[in-house]
This record gives structure tokens, sequence and C-alpha cells, in this order.
């Protein structure tokens, strides 16, 4: 909305309206009260005291004020308050700086008001902010906040408002807690609704929760609704999605679990300082990712893109610190005690700043493995909250050339377990061929924690492309090459090509639905959508078979 048409709508509203005496508990009640003459005054039985009113801030102000326009003394007039109330709006419009102090001039009105930003939904902007805005200017003679973020609508996971005919509203506390299906639909006969609307709502709890809502707790909760796009569009809450983020949780919690097992007794964390000259490329590498991921989280919050940031923490958590870093360390962890006091170090230093991360999102989980974990000498917090939270200044080890080199080293183990998937395969021997002198010799040093990552029987660099292997290619410069012995070509192949051809008939089918014409007028927006993901996931299958009948058909 424009400057202009804004500032008209601010100023040419009409005044605040009057809410019904049974909603008082919130709202001001209206300072005006009616008058009447007491028992003996002459005007007594003459007044029309319906038509006698008088406005004050006070009951006192108001029988002054009464006093002066009837020219009687304040003994003859007795003064009733209007039970009704002024609507919720106007009461919230004095929220920024009444809960200060005002009208009084408070220390807390003078520390706190104004304050910078204010969170709300877009439907209540000229309800709320508007007036908020208005109200400041008038009784502060300043705005009560620089920012408005507006958050995001919240519907049920087919994009449709809640409604509780349609039995799809999802109570918070459910989601937190868990809830059975017996017990939602016990609750729609306390309602109002009528038979019809009732058995509709029984129907689509069944189909939305055939189980009931699994209890995933408020810190997945709150995460889950801060991943979703934000600013003017609306969340389709999927009760599932909200379960994935408890798994997150839970994995968080087991890595966690992880490094407090892996400290001996009376672990005294080390300085930075004191570790980097001897750390692994792995070593490294994780704290070149806390880093990047650091800078991005800090960033975000600068923009308000929460969905950059939770996508950066998970990202950290589950592919670099979980999937990566952990099952790397496991050998060191195991070997001479200076390799091993290193790698605790790293770990204990990830997990930690990676729950000071995670704090704002996840105030419960993060403070519970926060409390357990040995606290550092230079820096001791009595709690998470009160921690600094990560930048750059204090991860300043970000290093493009290693990450991708590293980035290299796990694209090897994501082909090895590619093809030990695809060709039923459970432990394949591989040989790495590198023509960059650089890069074989961080290669050569990374073969052992590929050799774990991808769960391979035997990884090793060779200088010349070895026989009998199946050659793929992972870098202009680098290829990997898995021994034949290990793969039975012709079962395999005939596996791999039986896959294709179902892939290939299923996408066919929806290729052919989608090409009618009246495809787009009468098949549903979310079935299109649905159409849209599975051909987008056959599509990528077919890629994947048809690069790996060729890689057979094509071996040495």
């Amino acid at each position: 909305m424009g400057g202009r048409k804004s500032m008209q709508w601010l100023f040419l509203s009409a005044g605040t309206g009057v809410s019904p005496s049974s909603f008082g508990a919130w709202g001001h009640r209206i300072p005006a009260y009616q008058i009447s003459f007491r028992n003996g005054h002459p005007k007594n039985q003459k007044a029309d005291s319906h038509t006698m009113w008088v406005s004050g801030r006070c009951y006192q102000e108001a029988l002054e004020k009464a006093a002066a326009q009837l020219n009687v003394n304040e003994e003859h007039l007795e003064l009733t308050q209007d039970d009704d109330v002024l609507d919720t709006w106007f009461s919230s419009a004095l929220f920024p700086f009444a809960v200060h102090g005002w009208p009084s001039q408070t220390d807390d009105l003078d520390r706190f008001y104004p304050s910078t930003l204010l969170e709300t939904g877009h439907d209540i902007i000229f309800f709320w902010v508007a007036r908020m805005v208005m109200m400041g200017q008038k009784l502060t003679g300043r705005l009560p906040f620089k920012e408005v973020y507006l958050h995001s609508m919240v519907r049920d996971a087919h994009g449709r408002k809640m409604s509780k005919s349609l039995g799809n509203v999802i109570d918070p506390v459910d989601v937190i807690q868990g809830v059975s299906l017996e017990d939602l639909h016990a609750r729609l006969e306390g309602n109002l609704l009528d038979p019809a609307e009732k058995e509709r709502s029984r129907r689509g709890q069944a189909a939305d929760y055939p189980r009931g809502i699994p209890e995933c707790g408020t810190d997945a909760l709150r995460f889950t609704l801060c991943t979703y796009k934000a600013q003017g569009e609306d969340v389709n809450l999927d009760v599932n999605t909200v379960q994935t983020y408890r798994f997150f949780c839970n994995k968080i919690w087991n890595a966690a679990l992880f490094t407090m097992n892996a400290l001996p007794d009376n672990f005294e964390p080390s300085p930075m300082s004191e570790m980097l000259a001897d750390c692994s490329i792995m070593d490294l590498w994780i704290l070149s990712r806390l880093s990047d991921t650091a800078a991005k989280i800090n960033d975000g919050f600068q923009g308000y893109d929460f969905p950059i940031i939770t996508s950066a923490i998970h990202k950290f958590w589950v592919q670099n610190l979980c999937d990566v870093y952990l099952e790397s360390i496991k050998l060191s962890l195991r070997a001479d005690a200076h390799r091993a006091w290193v790698s605790r170090n790293i770990l204990l230093t990830c997990v930690e700043a990676g729950l000071r991360l995670i704090s704002p999102f996840m105030p419960y989980l993060s403070e519970k493995i926060f409390q357990r974990l040995p606290g550092r000498p230079e820096r001791e917090e009595p709690s998470i909250c009160v921690a600094p939270y990560p930048t750059t200044k204090e991860f300043s080890m970000f290093d493009t050339s290693l990450e991708e080199r590293v980035a290299l080293s796990l694209d090897i183990v994501n082909r090895i377990r590619s093809i030990q998937k695809e060709f039923g395969i459970q432990k394949l021997s591989g040989h790495i061929v590198c023509n960059n002198d650089d890069l074989r010799g961080v290669l050569s040093q990374l073969c052992p924690t590929m050799a774990t990552l991808s769960r391979c029987r035997k990884l090793q660099m060779t200088n010349q492309e070895p026989d009998h292997c199946l050659a793929t290619t992972v870098a202009s410069d680098c290829a990997l090459f898995v021994e034949m012995k290990d793969i039975d070509v012709p079962r395999v192949l005939e596996r791999l090509q039986a896959k294709l051809a179902k892939t290939s008939t299923g996408l066919n089918k929806i290729e052919a639905q989608r090409s009618m014409d009246s495809y787009e007028d009468k098949v549903p927006q979310n079935i299109r959508e649905k159409h849209d993901q599975q051909i987008e996931v056959l599509q990528a299958d077919s890629a994947r078979l048809s690069a790996a009948v060729a890689m057979l058909k094509t071996a040495r």
C-alpha cells in the first residue's frame, strides 16, 4: 500500500467501536458516567438521567465536570460508570507503552519504549498495527516500533482454512503432546456442530490422522513453523513434517550422547589455538563448515529469513556433523592419545556451537544438552540462553579450497554407495586414479575416511587405470574404478533394465494424463502438483538407472 493511501486510512478512519459488556475482561471500561440526583434534591424526579452523561479519567474528575455543567454541588450527584467496554483493539493499541507504566514516566518506559520489532499477521495490520501507530504518535509523540514482521497464515496440509466443520483444526497442544484419533472424535461431541457436520469432521480427522497425532514436542513444532516461507505466504502445516523434525531432535540428542560418551571423565576442553596445528583434513573441514554455517545464519537473522536459517542449521547437524564428521572420526577416537584428544576437542566444539546456533528455535533441547556438556574454563555461562551466539569472529576457519577437495571425496563416497546399492553389492573394491598432484595428495590422506563412509571393502589410490574394472568419471582429472569381480553383470543388468522399463511406463502414464486438453481445467491443483512431484522423482530415477545400465554395458 502506498504511503499516501495508508496515511489517508489512518487519519480518515472511523472512531473506536464499543464491545458488549460480556467481553469486559478484554477491553478498557468506557470512561463515561451516567448522572443522577440523590434523593431529596428538587430535580431528582424531573431529570431525565438517560440523557445526562459525562466523561472523565476517573470518578472524581467526572463528578467535578458534572457538577460544573449542572451548576449544583457535588454532594447532590451520583454517577454510575457504563458497564460496556471499548473494543479489544483500543486496549491493544495502548499495549506498546501501557505495559511500561504509561501514563507515568517510568524508568521502563524510558528504557524499553519505543521497541524495535513487532511480529504479527497481515490479517490484523489495520485492526492492531495501525491503531498502535496512531496511539503511539498521539499519546507519546513517537512511533511504537521501527519494523513490522508479518508471519504467514497457518492452514492445514491441503491448504484449506482451518474449520471446526471440516474437522481440520490443528491444536498446537495436540501436536506438542500427541492425541489419539478416538480423543479427536470425542471432542466433536462437545461442540455445537449439527450431526452432518460432525460426521464430515470425523471423516476429515480419520483421513488426515488415521493413527492420531504423534507427540512431537514444542521445539520440533517451533522449528517446523520457521522452515516455511514467510512474509505473506500461507503455511500448509503438515503434522508429518513436524514429526520429521522431531526425528531431527532425536538425531541431535544422539549426536550429543555420542559426544559425551566419547569424552573421558573430567574432560577439560582446550582452546582452539592449541588444536589447529594438529587438526586433520576432516577436522579443518568441519570447522570450515561451522564457520560458513554461522555466517549464513547471522545473515539470515539480519534479513528475517528464517527458512534460510533453519535450512543451514539442519544441513550442518545432519549432513555435515552426523553423516560425515561423526562417522569419519570413529577410528581416530580409538587411535593414539594425541590424535584422539584433537578429535574429541573438535567434536565437542562443533556440538556446543551447534547447540548455540539452534537454541533460539529449540530452547528446551539445546538447554538440556548444554547443561550436560563440560564447560570451558575461558567461558562458563550458566545457561545457553546467555551464551554468546556463534559468529564468524569466533569461527573464522572457512576454507573454500579445502571444502572443494573434501566435496570431491564425498562425491566419490556417494558414487560408491550408489553402485553398491544399484548393483546389489555388499562391499566392493575400488581404485582412484587422479592426474592432479595436489588433489592426489589430499585424496590419498582421505582414502581411509572414504572407505569408512562408503563401507566398501577396499579403496586405494593408483597411478594407472586397472583392468577388469567398471569406470566412472568423478572429475576431469579424477576417475573411480570398481573391480568387476564383485559384480554379477548379467543378473544385475537384467534387474536394472526391468526397473528402468517400469519407471519409463510410470513416467509415460503421467505424461499422457498431462497432455490431455482438459487437464488444466478439470484436474484439481493439488493433484497437478502431485503429478509434477512424481514426474520429477521418476525422471531422476530414470536418469540414474540409465547411467547404471550404460556403465555396465561399457565395462572393461
